[in-house]
């Protein structure tokens, strides 16, 4: 019953993705009418739809292994570079619907620079701009930060999903740049892996090296649990987080499971509280009130918390003052603008406030872009990041 129901929607799915390629190709035989044309066309079409479907059919047995990838990021580049043809050809199709002229060559040809332009755009996001790693920092000001912390650095990176990794001289890269930080702090927003505890196992030898003065901090994130894969048995899901845990060991990283650290510094402290993954439509695990048993209302807090719809929903709220909340999770969706003074993605319409620093009644959130991709093997626009969070003593005069 279930695929009964879902037919009419496929084949309006495959009525749509046809009409979409007969316009793509009415444009191009402004080139040439050559049979050739359509049918080199006609076959790439075929070759990247039946992969595709092939591609779905097998992940059950398969998972998302190599020949899923390429036929995925096939179609994707196959629709969005159609797309972008379509968007520029179609107002000068409606112009000559007024005018009854025919199809202008040099509006065609800018149609296809267009195509050839995001293409372009699309393989270096997959190539290069997935580990074009940047340094993003912020300073913030608190009047009751104690003396001892004021110019306390903390160097925060989220999101490795270290599953889609394939370029080791480039993750070095990445790792040298958060060793440059020689941050006091480091923290890990969670999402290490993309489903399997033995996908950071290649890396734990590049993450391993990062160290601050202050300590190595971590937490889980919604990937991290293993939620997004079929296993043989319960017992089998739960041995993969423990391994996880594991490893986060091995990294030299504490992980913080609804619980808090003292930082302290010349007699002061600050807390460092982490929860467990805690977001609306993600799993709701974490336990704040835990995570801050026994802490007093004068003291300065700092929560590792993965997704941001947690702060939302209850960080801000909390009796006790949180000072500072670092999160990740969306990613910035790995694509869209970010120059001219444009800040955009895709990702705005699920999470209103979706990358940086934000400010509310005092308290502050930071959402990390992460370090790392996931689904998409690229990035375009929005790059991975780290994070460089220096803690400043509000002055009177300031």
């Amino acid at each position: 019953m279930k695929n009964r129901s879902n037919l009419p929607l496929l084949l309006i799915f495959a009525f749509l993705y046809l009409l979409l390629n007969w316009y793509v190709i009415s444009g191009l035989h402004v080139y040439t009418e050559n049979p050739l044309l359509s049918l080199g066309f006609w076959l790439i079409i075929s070759l990247v739809t039946l992969s595709l479907v092939y591609a779905i059919k097998r992940i059950g047995s398969h998972g998302m292994d190599a020949f899923f990838k390429f036929a995925t990021h096939a179609f994707l580049m196959l629709i969005s570079v159609e797309l972008i043809f379509i968007a520029a050809l179609l107002p000068g199709d409606v112009y000559r619907l007024f005018t009854h002229g025919q199809r202008n060559l040099y509006w065609v040809t800018f149609a296809t620079l267009l195509a050839i332009f995001t293409l372009i755009i699309i393989v270096y996001g997959m190539v290069k701009g997935k580990y074009a790693y940047r340094i993003i920092s912020h300073k913030l000001y608190f009047k009751d930060l104690p003396e001892s912390f004021d110019g306390f650095k903390i160097t925060q990176i989220s999101d490795v999903h270290a599953g889609s990794f394939n370029n080791r001289k480039a993750i070095q890269r990445g790792i040298d740049l958060i060793k440059a930080q020689e941050s006091d702090l480091f923290v890990f927003t969670g999402d290490l892996v993309n489903n399997k505890a033995n996908e950071i196992i290649p890396w734990i030898s590049y993450f391993s090296q990062i160290r601050a003065p202050f300590g190595q901090f971590s937490i889980l994130g919604n990937h991290d649990y293993g939620d997004y894969v079929k296993w043989d048995s319960q017992a089998n899901k739960e041995a993969n987080l423990r391994s996880l845990k594991q490893y986060h060991a091995e990294l030299g990283y504490r992980l913080l499971l609804d619980e808090h650290v003292e930082i302290t510094k010349n007699g002061e402290k600050i807390i460092l509280a982490g929860v467990e993954n805690w977001g609306l439509g993600f799993g709701e695990r974490g336990d704040l009130n835990k995570a801050l048993k026994n802490v007093e209302a004068k003291d300065f807090k700092i929560l590792l918390s993965h997704d941001p719809t947690h702060w939302e929903a209850q960080v801000k709220k909390h009796p006790l003052h949180i000072h500072l909340t670092l999160s990740g999770h969306t990613h910035g969706m790995q694509f869209g603008l970010e120059a001219f003074g444009i800040k955009w993605s895709p990702v705005k319409y699920r999470y209103a406030h979706w990358a940086g620093i934000k400010q509310e009644n005092n308290k502050y959130l930071n959402i990390n872009r992460g370090f790392g991709f996931l689904g998409f093997s690229g990035r375009i626009g929005i790059w991975p990041e780290i994070t460089v969070i220096t803690l400043n003593k509000l002055r009177p005069a300031q």
